[in-house]
């Protein structure tokens, strides 16, 4: 059963995402400004930033994400709207920020286990799982080779 937490969170974006993305980017400007001493949490858990680089526009779009870590990678979940191509993300957390390489995880044991990672860390993923029909979709951001 989906947590009551995680059917407000769900609730809050299908009906009222302006509030909601509005949220978002005051945790960024606060995680930003304080270099990742202030707004580095979400319901008591750590967050880091991504920029995600539009791909036709070329603006960058910051996003607070969950942090959940496998040793030098980040494991994130969310949809990016269903494009099959890979993001042009940057990654912050606290005061560091380096380039990334996405990479969307297919059904098998490594995205299982990222799965139970990010669940593990944040328990509303599953509820979020529950609450929709759609797969929530698993990623690995690791470090870009220089």
């Amino acid at each position: 059963m989906a947590s009551l937490s995680g059917r407000i969170v769900n609730f809050m974006s299908r009906h009222f995402p302006k509030l909601m993305h509005r949220g978002g980017e005051r945790q960024v400007d606060q995680f930003r400004a304080s270099k990742g001493a202030k707004g580095n949490k979400l319901m008591g858990k750590p967050v880091f930033v991504l920029d995600v680089v539009g791909r036709k526009s070329g603006t960058s779009r910051p996003v607070a994400l969950m942090l959940v870590r496998r040793a030098d990678d980040l494991i994130v979940t969310g949809s990016y709207g269903g494009n099959p191509k890979a993001p042009n993300c940057h990654v912050e957390v606290g005061s560091d920020r380096w380039a990334v390489d996405f990479r969307e995880l297919e059904e098998g044991p490594e995205r299982e286990e990222c799965w139970k990672l990010l669940c593990d860390a944040y328990p509303d993923f599953a509820s979020y799982q529950e609450l929709t029909d759609r797969r929530l979709p698993v990623a690995i951001l690791s470090r870009k080779k220089t």
